[in-house]
């Protein structure tokens, strides 16, 4: 395997511009090939089967960038496809639950932590489980937030329809004494402050993003397949996506530290 390979990235839409984002920053040394399955967003409100299906697919696509490594960057698939997709693929495969979940159990001090996601991931109790494997003491409070995606991925992300939503969505968390907030789904940073300024200021919010960085350059690390930084490629950073190439590329512009040269529509289908 060339250590020079690109790192696979992938989402249903734009939120896992969040993972990418952090792992420029955390690993700047290393190419990445991006795919956000733009026409097939939101995954929250699909079956396992059909996410699946997705998944298998991109993972297909990935693979002919022959990547290195691949980073589920949304949660819904992690919690759906995380171990199965392991199982088919010859590469390294890092999904965005455990490193968030990790940290969060970690970090609360009195015990009491708030998951919110999509419908799915709150679905498979996959935050809950984990956590309460690491300590069975903690206590775990979940919610599904379904129009927060659609609503970051419509650029509503600083826009008075998304706190009043965000207020009724984190009113039951308000009641629950938590002082974590694991934001459980890669879209939901991008309404970080919104989320902040609801839940104030001694509630510490978890972006699995930055753990998930961190845990792709510890895996680099140890099997020795850090980036000497040598490529010759023209464009490090690759972004393809599903529908809307334009748009997309003009909010990653708007995100991403790096300048946004090429997204690329492809036919998903055909993988």
């Amino acid at each position: 395997m060339n250590v020079n390979a690109p790192v696979g990235v992938f989402d249903s839409g734009v939120g896992g511009l969040t993972v990418a984002r952090e792992i420029m920053r955390q690993a700047p040394e290393e190419s990445l090939v991006y795919f956000g399955d733009t026409a097939r967003v939101p995954y929250g409100s699909k079956s396992r089967d059909t996410i699946l299906r997705y998944v298998r697919q991109i993972v297909r696509f990935l693979e002919t960038k022959e990547v290195k490594a691949i980073v589920i960057a949304c949660n819904t698939a992690s919690a759906y496809t995380l171990e199965t997709i392991e199982k088919e693929v010859d590469v390294p495969v890092i999904g965005v639950i455990k490193p968030g979940a990790k940290t969060a159990a970690e970090s609360t001090v009195n015990g009491r932590i708030g998951v919110i996601a999509t419908e799915a991931t709150i679905s498979s109790g996959l935050y809950p489980e984990f956590i309460r494997s690491l300590n069975p003491k903690l206590k775990v409070f979940s919610k599904a937030c379904p129009l927060f995606c659609p609503l970051v991925e419509e650029g509503l992300t600083h826009d008075f329809v998304t706190e009043e939503i965000a207020r009724r969505y984190l009113a039951d968390l308000q009641q629950k004494d938590i002082d974590t907030l694991i934001l459980g789904c890669t879209h939901y940073p991008l309404i970080r402050s919104t989320i902040r300024e609801v839940m104030g200021e001694k509630v510490r919010l978890v972006n699995p993003a930055y753990e998930t960085a961190l845990e792709l350059k510890n895996l680099l690390q140890k099997t020795n397949m850090l980036s000497t930084g040598q490529q010759e490629e023209e464009f490090p950073y690759r972004f393809y996506v599903s529908d809307l190439a334009d748009e997309f590329k003009e909010f990653a512009n708007s995100i991403l530290p790096y300048d946004v040269e090429m997204t690329k529509k492809i036919d998903i289908e055909k993988y």
